[in-house]
């Protein structure tokens, strides 16, 4: 039997593992983690993580050929293949900081995997991690070894939070790099067996080393660029009295271009996109390319002005101040159908009205009260850094209120502000809503999803992202 120990038991090694248990039946695969409480919780009928048919597969195989543990030296130990799938946050200090991947998370677990390791071993990056990070991993292994042989492989994931177990069933490609050596191929036809149980040859793609980090990076960053890109042509449309959802339904009809990625909204987030993007333009700058590196920024540039001129269309139609207003928040995850909040525009947006002092009450389905608190209490980039979590501010705790119903969290509101596109946003009662809240009543659609005639035939004063403003948003300020 096969023995593969995965590293890292968070939103990438949790799934991916489940998904090999289920389809590799003859795999024993354990997923490892130094946090008791995350393992505690895949143990339990209450996954530390929410995405959509996860529940099924790892109650499926849990027990079978799929473990969740603690003891990561002895599954390290033991494993054929130990994919490592830690942490790789974006620097707060030091050289590179605010840019470059702090990898001090793999690092140690390259250390301990040599120091345990008793037999010859794949290590496969899981995470994503800097182009040539593979070659530094090397060095830590081969000169800690012991005459134990290693190869490194790079198999970087491409999950979308939301989907991810439809994108492990049915991936667009499965990406393999290693070296062109026998050893590193024969590295290579190995893992390319595990997957090959459920995915077709011809997606399997084989690279070197380098091609597949660096593809990985440049995937996230070329989506990231298409949201950006659609970004700005909304603040063109509302500028001309354009509809950017016509704009981009006739761009995405050019099948060069493809519909895909095209929806404006109050702007990306998730753990990728900004952290693969700073880490591009670090890698550019490092090796003396600054105008591509420049050209890479504006991409993160463009997605903060988004969520910038949001806050500042909010404040200015309402008078110019949101100063003791109630101001409904319905929803705080960066996407639908995850609980997952790093980098969702939600927290820029907040943070830019609390800065106003508005009083936030805040409703989304799967964000718990206490990881809100805590997302709005964080300096950039620390939410990726466990260790450097900031108590929360008693300042902000007066000012907002999390509340588990959308029509709690709109009653005697002057405005909403919709942040993620959940379903059930799209079939509130709003007039119930209206009925109840301040007048004038203001809603500002941050992702494209209300009936803005259907609204305003209600009574509401309403802001979509890229459509033609209404005659009371056009008498307000302009908003740079």
């Amino acid at each position: 039997m096969v023995k593969i120990c995965c590293i890292g038991a968070g939103y990438v090694g949790g799934p991916t593992m489940a998904v090999i248990a289920l389809k590799c039946p003859s795999v024993e695969v354990a997923v490892v983690d130094i946090s008791a409480p995350r393992i505690n919780a895949w143990n339990s009928d209450q996954l530390p993580i929410y995405e959509p048919g996860l529940d099924e597969v790892v109650k499926q195989c849990r027990g079978k050929n799929l473990f969740f543990s603690v003891d990561v030296e002895k599954h390290v130990s033991e494993a054929d293949i130990v994919f490592v799938s830690v942490n790789t946050p974006t620097k707060t200090q030091g050289l590179g900081a605010g840019k470059a991947a702090d990898l001090t998370y793999w690092e140690s677990a390259a250390r301990m995997i040599a120091d345990v390791s008793k037999s010859d071993k794949i290590v496969v990056e899981k995470s994503t991690v800097p182009v040539k990070t593979a070659e530094a991993i090397e060095k830590i292994l081969t000169h800690n070894s012991k005459g134990i042989n290693f190869q490194i492989l790079s198999n970087p994931e491409f999950l979308a939070e939301g989907t991810a177990i439809n994108d492990l069933y049915n991936p667009d490609r499965v990406l393999i790099g290693g070296r062109e050596t026998p050893e590193g191929q024969k590295a290579i036809k190995a893992l390319k067996d595990v997957y090959a149980h459920w995915v077709p040859e011809e997606r399997i793609i084989c690279t070197n080393l380098w091609s597949a980090e660096l593809s990985k990076l440049a995937a996230n960053a070329f989506l990231a660029q298409r949201i950006s890109s659609v970004n700005a042509m909304s603040a063109l449309c509302e500028a001309t009295g354009a509809d950017v959802t016509q704009v981009s339904h006739a761009v995405g009809k050019d099948t060069r271009i493809g519909p895909k990625f095209l929806n404006a909204s109050v702007g990306f987030g998730g753990s990728c996109f900004q952290k693969d993007i700073l880490n591009l333009v670090y890698i550019c700058e490092c090796n003396g390319l600054p105008e591509v590196a420049h050209y890479w920024k504006q991409v993160i540039k463009v997605n903060d002005y988004q969520k910038t001129r949001f806050v500042n269309r909010v404040v200015s139609s309402m008078f110019n101040t949101v100063s003791g207003k109630k101001v409904a928040i319905l929803g705080f995850a960066f996407k639908k159908d995850t609980g997952d909040t790093r980098e969702t525009p939600a927290i820029d947006v907040c943070k830019g009205l609390l800065g106003d002092k508005a009083k936030l009450s805040i409703y989304d389905p799967q964000v718990t009260e206490e990881q809100i608190q805590k997302d709005l209490s964080m300096k950039k980039f620390d939410w990726d850094h466990p260790t450097h979590l900031q108590p929360t501010s008693p300042t902000a705790i007066k000012s907002l209120q999390v509340v588990w119903d959308a029509y709690e969290a709109t009653k005697d509101a002057h405005a909403i502000c919709i942040m993620t596109e959940w379903d059930e946003f799209k079939s509130l009662d709003y007039q119930r809503i209206y009925d109840n809240m301040q007048k004038p009543a203001f809603l500002f659609d941050g992702r494209n999803i209300v009936d803005v005639e259907k609204l305003r035939g209600i009574g509401f004063i309403v802001y979509s992202i890229g459509k033609p403003l209404d005659q009371w948003l056009k008498d307000m300020p302009a908003v740079a």
